[in-house]
């Protein structure tokens, strides 16, 4: 049995599993759930006799997706099962580098493996080491009741932790063979929002391309407003709105794209749109959206 036909018939099993899982929890109140392991099912068997690395990859995405929704799912019906990964609580200074769920080439053409490598293993690895330093330094004020350097520890904290949590993010809201359009409830939240998703994709578009500086822009949830919204920020922290849940966002700071765009952001940001994870952000939007607070 070669490597291809070993993948595809255990995804297969496992995808079988959590569907019978499903059927003996009588989950009958989560239609988009059964519809993205029917939809694993049906690409699983239109594959051929062989798989590229990135069509494994998209796969395997795919099926920790669902994973995280089934999780998602049972922890909010406070269920116990056995397809949970421990909550992990991260100590002052215990901050890691997460690994990327693709290889660093496989976002190519629109993203080279170059700026991945220099991206990931340089920048947001210095905002981990950053953020680190920080919470460790400002335990250590605590101790000692010295808060000489409190405006310096806390910009640092600031500033490096919002690189590591939005990167963090930005590498799971892309995906090899990404773009085309969201679907179920964030497909209806968009469209009632902005009108239609060319209209969402066009603000955030221009959004991303008039960052001054560096910057991003951003998708968000408003719990309190009950909508979307699309922001800009610069240098993280800046020109944001607290209380907002970020959904997609886009780094478009000078180093996520300049050595293969130059000075060219708009062909990178138009680029973009071919490799955003939908499946990604939708989850976090069907997590996000369940919690309201007091609209004001």
């Amino acid at each position: 049995m070669n490597r291809f036909t070993q993948y595809v018939q255990e995804l297969f099993k496992w995808n079988e599993e959590m569907k019978h899982f499903l059927e003996l929890e009588n989950v009958r109140d989560n239609l988009e759930l059964w519809e993205e392991l029917d939809q694993l099912t049906e690409l699983i068997e239109s594959t051929g006799q062989s798989l590229s690395d990135e069509d494994m990859l998209y796969l395997q995405t795919k099926a920790e997706n669902i994973h995280e929704q089934m999780e998602s799912y049972f922890n909010r019906k406070r269920e116990a099962g056995t397809i949970w990964i421990a909550e992990k609580t991260v100590s002052p200074g215990g901050h890691t580098l997460p690994d990327l769920p693709y290889a660093y080439n496989a976002l190519e053409p629109y993203i080279s493996e170059e700026i991945m490598r220099l991206h990931h293993d340089k920048h947001h690895r210095s905002y981990v080491d950053g953020l680190n330093k920080a919470e460790l330094n400002l335990k250590k004020a605590r101790q000692n009741n010295d808060y000489s350097l409190i405006k310096h520890w806390s910009r640092e904290l600031a500033f490096h932790g919002s690189g590591h949590y939005l990167h963090t993010i930005f590498w799971q809201n892309m995906i090899p063979k990404g773009g085309g359009t969201p679907q179920g409830q964030l497909k209806g939240a968009i469209e009632n929002y902005f009108g239609s998703f060319n209209q969402f994709k066009k603000q955030f578009s221009e959004a991303a391309k008039q960052v001054e500086g560096v910057g991003w822009a951003l998708l968000v949830w408003a719990p309190r407003a009950r909508h979307l919204e699309i922001l800009q920020s610069e240098r993280h922290m800046l020109l944001t709105q607290w209380d907002t849940i970020p959904l997609l966002v886009l780094d478009v700071w000078e180093h996520a794209y300049y050595l293969q765009y130059k000075n060219n952001r708009a062909s990178y940001v138009d680029n973009w749109w071919n490799i955003v994870n939908w499946n990604d952000v939708e989850m976090r939007f069907d997590k996000a959206a369940e919690i309201k607070w007091p609209a004001f």
